[in-house]
């Protein structure tokens, strides 16, 4: 007999090349980490500390699934981002160790409600239901460190229905991914398992019913998803 009161959820994995699965533990996404994509949005691009914010773990889509369109929402919108896969967790972790605790990367997509986040950001409110919501986080399978290495350069584009949206190189990312993990990691402890949307490029545009998104990292690998 289960222990569980209730059936035991089923546990989100991401495909990782060459076979097996990667388990998801958490997601967590960074804020504005790109100068063009910061001003797009209004804002400074003066470099300051990373901040954070996070999706559930089944929020992922895999495998070139269908996005159903989400509800409460007139304004969907791409975020074509690198992701990086946790295999060796840790607290405080120093910037100059920090690409030992990667397993791998893979080409993912922050799907956002922007009128959701826009009506949080002038209410001071949190943004968890523009950022959070069910299929947010399509992402292609995952890349191992020991076959790719640790990219720190490489175009990142994203089109819809075959059109170039975002089209810029993982090299003007504001904060590297070695940064990143070392300051998150001063938050929240980092476990096998996590992975981390790394922020994206200027171009984030919004996209309807029928829309099919394809996006590449040179280096790392592909993500496809069609919003139904």
């Amino acid at each position: 007999m289960s222990e569980y009161v209730i059936p035991k959820p089923e546990q989100p994995a991401v495909p990782v090349r060459g076979g097996g699965l990667f388990p998801v533990r958490r997601i967590y996404c960074v804020g504005r980490n790109y100068a063009e994509h910061v001003r797009e949005m209004g804002g400074d691009a003066e470099r300051e500390l990373p901040f954070f914010f996070a999706k559930p773990a089944d929020a992922v889509v895999i495998r070139s699934a269908d996005m159903p369109y989400p509800p409460m929402t007139k304004e969907l919108h791409h975020e074509m981002e690198l992701v990086v896969a946790i295999g060796k967790g840790g607290a405080n972790i120093p910037e100059r160790e920090a690409l030992n605790h990667v397993y791998g990367y893979a080409a993912g997509i922050d799907m956002t409600r922007r009128d959701l986040q826009a009506e949080a950001k002038k209410a001071g409110r949190p943004w968890e239901m523009s950022k959070g919501f069910d299929h947010s986080a399509p992402i292609g399978e995952i890349a191992p460190a020991s076959q790719i290495g640790h990219p720190a350069q490489g175009k990142i584009v994203l089109s819809v229905n075959g059109k170039v949206r975002q089209n810029s190189d993982i090299a003007n990312m504001i904060w590297p991914v070695s940064g990143i993990i070392a300051e998150l990691s001063r938050f929240v402890r980092l476990e096998p398992g996590d992975l981390i949307f790394t922020g994206t490029p200027e171009g984030v545009g919004p996209v309807s019913r029928g829309d099919v998104l394809e996006g590449s990292i040179s280096g790392v690998g592909t993500v496809r998803v069609r919003v139904v």
